[in-house]
């Protein structure tokens, strides 16, 4: 197929039409990231000045012979490399779960004792990685809209003791921070992963850190990453705004030392977005395959699920947060963040049962 593209466009292909199998589909399907997805057409948006002046789904073996085109197609289907953290290997050819083990005072999902009693969360986090978590990420410091900032003092002595525990039983573990100091802090004491709602912008020195322990690193897209991660104005394609936000912060973050192969991408799901806005991002997700990096998707017990619920309370968003987890799984992403480890590795597990099958040829 060709088409008049013109070269000032920027150019997306959003995999859609996803398939189970590509068994019997020989050339009629690609493979997402190297994982258990596949694709058999492409959604070819281009835009101009910052609005979309093309947008077709066209069959895998119609795409037009675009070198632009073939370089984004390469990114999506290259097998995304496994994350070294510590003694352990994380697959990121299949979808892995990141637990979420908060230490903050007005954490809507943890319980008081985890907050304040060092021995205890430790004891959650194994507790989590006996249920299946791949990932243990600790945070200090809340990011609901309205909390209070966090002397990065205080947010170091929640973290660290925690860190220090399950480090050592050989755990692997993420540090959620936006703080330099807490994340080499966090890092000397056992932490493998850097994981930054402010993709390392937030602190001038953060970069740095993560450039230097040589670590992965997950950037997370917010609006106003300098001032807090809720706010700005708006978006003009809240899909492509965010995915060429994403792009530029890779390229940034490459150019200074960090291997792409170490980079996750998150779009920010409930950061400084409407209800509208993070549907748009979770039914796109696959398009943020283009940026070559692994996927991170963190929207469990978020505020979009009460919305679509009757305003449930956080503890009560289980079912929603499950059926986003599914979705970004179908999507092909490599890392969903949860509360609910158990219930959501146990849907997972299902869900790479019924690939599995998929998988065997008829």
């Amino acid at each position: 197929m060709t088409l008049d593209l013109p070269l000032s466009a920027r150019l997306y292909l959003r995999p859609v039409q996803l398939a189970d199998s590509p068994v019997d589909r020989d050339g009629e399907v690609v493979r997402l990231a190297g994982g258990l997805s596949w694709c058999s057409a492409f959604e070819l948006i281009a835009r101009e000045g910052g609005k979309r002046i093309l947008q077709r789904t066209i069959p895998v073996a119609d795409l037009p012979d675009d070198p632009r085109i073939a370089a984004i197609l390469q990114r999506i289907t290259a097998p995304r490399a496994p994350l070294q953290l510590g003694e352990r290997i994380v697959r990121l050819d299949q979808p892995q779960v990141m637990a979420i083990l908060n230490r903050t005072p007005d954490s809507f999902s943890d319980s008081r004792a985890l907050r304040e009693d060092v021995d205890a969360a430790a004891s959650a986090g194994v507790d989590m990685a006996a249920a299946g978590a791949a990932i243990l990420d600790i945070g200090g410091e809340s990011t609901r809209p309205g909390a209070a900032e966090v002397w990065e003092g205080e947010e170091i002595e929640r973290v660290v003791p925690v860190i220090r525990k399950l480090a050592a039983g050989g755990a692997a573990i993420s540090v959620d921070t936006r703080r330099a100091a807490v994340m080499a802090a966090s890092l000397q004491a056992g932490a493998h992963l850097v994981n930054d709602v402010a993709a390392l912008l937030y602190d001038p020195q953060a970069l740095d850190v993560v450039v230097k322990a040589g670590c992965p690193v997950a950037l997370m897209h917010s609006p106003e990453p300098q001032k807090g991660p809720h706010g700005g104005d708006g978006y003009a394609d809240v899909l492509l705004d965010v995915y060429d936000w994403l792009e530029k912060r890779v390229e940034d973050v490459v150019a200074a030392g960090v291997d792409r192969s170490k980079i996750l991408v998150d779009p920010g799901i409930g950061f400084g977005k409407s209800l509208q806005d993070n549907l748009a991002l979770i039914n796109g997700l696959a398009l943020f395959h283009g940026l070559g990096c692994a996927i991170l998707l963190g929207a469990s017990r978020k505020r979009m699920i009460g919305a679509l619920s009757n305003e449930a309370p956080a503890d009560q968003r289980l079912g929603g947060s499950l059926a986003i987890a599914l979705k970004g799984a179908d999507a092909g992403a490599q890392l969903i963040r949860v509360h609910d480890v158990f219930d959501t590795v146990q849907a997972l597990r299902v869900w790479r049962g019924l690939r599995d099958s998929a998988l065997v040829a008829r």
